[in-house]
């Protein structure tokens, strides 16, 4: 069927054109109310997906109070433990004294027990 059009060729290439564009601009607009229809459940999923995310911050800090507590008691028992490790280093010193003062008030006992061995053996009685 041939079609008698009464415009120049090249005003009908022109509305065929503007046709064509009209067919793609009609196109990207679907494509585009696609792309929004997936973008607002991606954006409901990620409200949840927030809303999950502050509930766990939350219920970190409680966490983290009690963390600085435990901290806080740790510090506590390592100034106690320094205060033990003092008075212990002062019952060593006194310790060590006490362990001088036997051994030099052994030793005279042990040069009787050498001399009394000394002369038992001479006297061929050991």
């Amino acid at each position: 069927m041939a079609f008698n059009d009464p415009r120049p060729p090249a005003e009908r290439q022109r509305l065929k054109k503007l046709a064509q564009a009209a067919l793609n601009a009609d196109a990207t607009v679907d494509q585009v109310n696609e792309i929004l229809g997936g973008l607002g459940t991606t954006l409901g999923d990620m409200d949840k997906t927030i809303g999950k995310l502050d509930g766990a911050i939350d219920d970190l800090n409680p966490t983290l109070a009690r963390f600085s507590a435990t901290l806080d008691n740790v510090d506590q028992a390592v100034v106690a433990l320094g205060d033990i490790t003092l008075r212990l280093e002062k019952i060593v010193s006194r310790v060590e004294v006490i362990v001088g003062i036997a051994e030099a008030a052994l030793k005279p006992i042990g040069m009787i027990e050498s001399a009394g061995r000394s002369l038992t053996s001479r006297l061929g009685l050991g």
